[in-house]
């Protein structure tokens, strides 16, 4: 089964393990990860599964959709890495992959 890492704002690494077909979100969720809020649980409607993608894994991941893009104008300190984390699923291909999480969500 594919794992990644969180990285707390406070520099602590939660490991989990995320079947294939799953969010990173609902992962985080379902793992009790800290700073992944999820109000909207998954709609893509809220950005407070605001999560930074390590640099290295952003080809696999893919580009954002325009509906991601125009919720990651609403998330804190968005930057060229933001993404939603419902809008990333998990595959064998992002096995490994490092998530920072931001100070604050919304």
């Amino acid at each position: 089964m594919p794992s990644l890492t969180f990285i707390q704002p406070n520099g602590e690494r939660v490991h989990v393990e995320a079947p294939q077909g799953q969010s990173v979100m609902e992962a985080a969720v379902k793992n009790g990860v800290t700073g992944i809020v999820a109000e909207c649980g998954g709609a893509c409607s809220c950005a407070t599964c605001h999560g930074y993608i390590d640099p290295s894994w952003l080809q696999e991941v893919g580009a954002p959709s325009e509906d991601e893009l125009d919720m990651l104008e609403f998330a804190n300190e968005a930057k060229e890495n933001s993404r939603l984390c419902c809008q990333v699923v998990m595959t064998e291909a992002l096995d490994g992959m490092v998530i920072q999480i931001p100070s604050s969500q919304g």
